[in-house]
C-alpha cells in the first residue's frame, strides 16, 4: 500500500464529520417504527462491531435526550472511564437503520470520510491520550467535550487511500477475532476436560479407569490456610477478591503493602486463591508472587504425594467445586463457603504418575493460550503503531 501523505490535507475532524445529527430528519416515519437500543454495555472496548440488547418503539425514543443514529454512523462513549478504555463502535445492522442509544454518547457521521477510518481515528491510542487532557468536570464523572471533537485536527487522505487504510485495518481486525475464537475454543475444551476429572465417572480422554482412580475427598488431598516457614520472608504486595477474575488462572492486579492494608492472611507464589465470598463468581487464581490476601480468600495447597500443585487450581475451578462451594455458603448478602465444609466433596484421584500426564496436557494448553495471548497483543500493537504512522501530520 502506497500513501501520498505529502497530498493530504489537514482538517478539523468537525469539518468532515457530522457529530450529533439532529432527530428532525426521521421526524416523517411511523411512530409504531422498530429501532435498534444501544446501552452504554453493549459498546466493546477498542472492537469496531457491537450488538444491541434492546428494541424500542421510535415513540418511546424519539421526543427523549438519547442519542440517535443510523447505519454507518460511529460512537463514541464521551464519560469517563469508558472513553479511556476504548469504548467506540460502528453502526450496523440497525432494525430499519436507525438507533438510539445512551446520552453517554457521542455520534459521527462522515461526509467526507469513512466511517471506517473515523471509527479507528478515534479508538487510536493517539485520539484517547489528547482527549483525555481536556474532559471536563469531577473526579469519576469526567466527560469530553463536543468542541474537542470538533477542532481535532487530522490529516484527510483521498477517498482511494481512505479505502485502503480502512481495508488493512480490517484485515487486522480480522485477524484479532480469529486469534480470539482459538483463545475461546481452547478455554473451553480446558474447562471441559477440568470438569471431566470431578464427574462422577472421572474422564480425562483415555487417560482414566479404576484401576488407577481412587475415591479420596478434596481434605484428603489439599489444606487450606495453613501457616508455612516461606510465610516467615518479607512481602510486598497483597491482593483482594477484586484482583482474581472468573475462569482467568492469572491475578488481575496488586496492591502495595506499604501504602497500608488490613490483611494478614499470607500465601506464597504457586499456592491456589479461591474467593470463598459469593462462590457463584468462580474467583479461581495461582499466585504468581509471595503477598498477603484478604481474609475472604481461601489459601490452598496440594498435599505432598496426594495431588500435584499444578493440578489443583483445575480441581477448584470445576463446575462440581464450585456447585459444592455454593451449596455450603452461608449468609443473605454476602454468602461465604468454609474450607471444612469443602473438604468433604468427594472426588475420584488418579495417581501421581497418571497425574504427570494429565498436568502436561494442561501445562500444554497453557503454553498455547499464552503464545495467542501473545500474538493478539502484537497485532494489537501493530495496529496503535500504523494508526499513530497514518494519523501523524505529513
Amino acid at each position: 500500500m502506497k500513501l501520498r501523505k505529502d497530498k493530504w490535507k489537514i482538517v478539523k475532524l468537525g469539518d468532515v464529520c457530522e457529530i450529533d445529527p439532529s432527530k428532525k430528519e426521521i421526524s416523517d416515519l411511523p411512530v409504531d417504527t422498530l429501532v435498534s437500543f444501544a446501552e452504554m454495555a453493549d459498546l466493546e472496548e477498542h472492537k469496531s462491531y457491537f450488538k444491541y440488547s434492546k428494541e424500542k418503539l421510535l415513540k418511546e425514543v424519539k421526543t427523549t435526550g438519547l442519542s440517535y443514529f443510523k447505519d454507518n454512523d460511529v460512537l463514541l462513549a464521551k464519560m469517563t472511564p469508558c472513553y479511556e478504555n476504548g469504548k467506540s463502535g460502528l453502526a450496523r445492522g440497525l432494525l430499519n437503520g436507525i438507533g438510539f442509544g445512551s446520552t453517554e454518547f457521542f455520534v459521527l457521521r462522515g461526509r467526507e470520510m469513512l466511517p471506517e477510518l473515523i471509527y479507528h481515528l478515534i479508538e487510536s491510542d493517539l485520539f484517547i491520550d489528547k482527549g483525555k487532557l481536556m474532559m471536563l468536570g469531577t473526579t469519576g464523572r469526567k466527560r469530553l467535550m463536543k468542541d474537542f471533537i470538533a477542532n481535532y485536527e487530522i490529516p484527510l487522505p483521498p477517498i482511494e487511500e481512505q479505502k485502503q487504510i480502512a481495508a488493512l485495518f480490517q484485515s487486522i481486525e480480522t485477524a484479532v477475532e480469529k486469534v480470539e475464537e482459538q483463545e475461546k475454543n481452547l478455554k473451553a475444551l480446558q474447562k471441559s476436560l477440568a470438569d471431566g476429572l470431578l464427574k462422577p465417572e472421572p474422564e480425562f480422554g483415555n487417560l482414566l479407569n479404576n484401576n488407577n482412580c481412587k475415591t479420596t475427598s478434596i481434605g484428603e488431598i489439599a489444606e487450606c490456610d495453613k501457616k508455612y516457614p516461606e510465610h516467615e520472608k518479607e512481602v510486598e504486595y497483597f491482593v483482594g477478591l477484586e484482583n482474581i477474575e472468573a475462569e482467568n488462572f492469572q491475578l488481575q492486579g496488586f496492591g502495595l503493602i506499604a501504602n497500608g492494608t488490613t490483611f494478614t492472611k499470607r500465601f506464597v507464589k504457586g499456592d491456589v486463591l479461591f474467593g470463598k465470598r459469593r462462590a457463584y463468581l468462580k474467583k479461581v487464581a495461582v499466585a504468581d508472587f509471595d503477598g498477603i490476601c484478604s481474609g475472604d480468600i481461601l489459601v490452598i495447597r496440594a498435599k505432598p504425594k496426594k495431588m500435584l500443585q499444578g493440578l489443583l487450581p483445575f480441581y477448584i475451578s470445576s463446575d462440581a467445586f464450585i456447585q459444592h462451594a455454593v451449596s455450603t455458603s452461608a449468609g443473605s448478602l454476602s454468602p461465604r463457603t468454609k474450607w471444612k465444609d469443602l473438604a468433604e466433596l468427594e472426588v475420584s484421584v488418579p495417581d501421581l504418575k497418571t497425574q504427570e500426564k494429565i498436568l502436561e496436557i494442561f501445562t500444554q494448553l497453557q503454553t498455547s493460550m499464552q503464545q495467542l495471548k501473545l500474538q493478539k497483543t502484537t497485532l494489537k500493537q501493530l495496529k496503535q503503531k500504523l494508526l499513530n504512522e497514518i494519523l501523524s501530520e505529513p
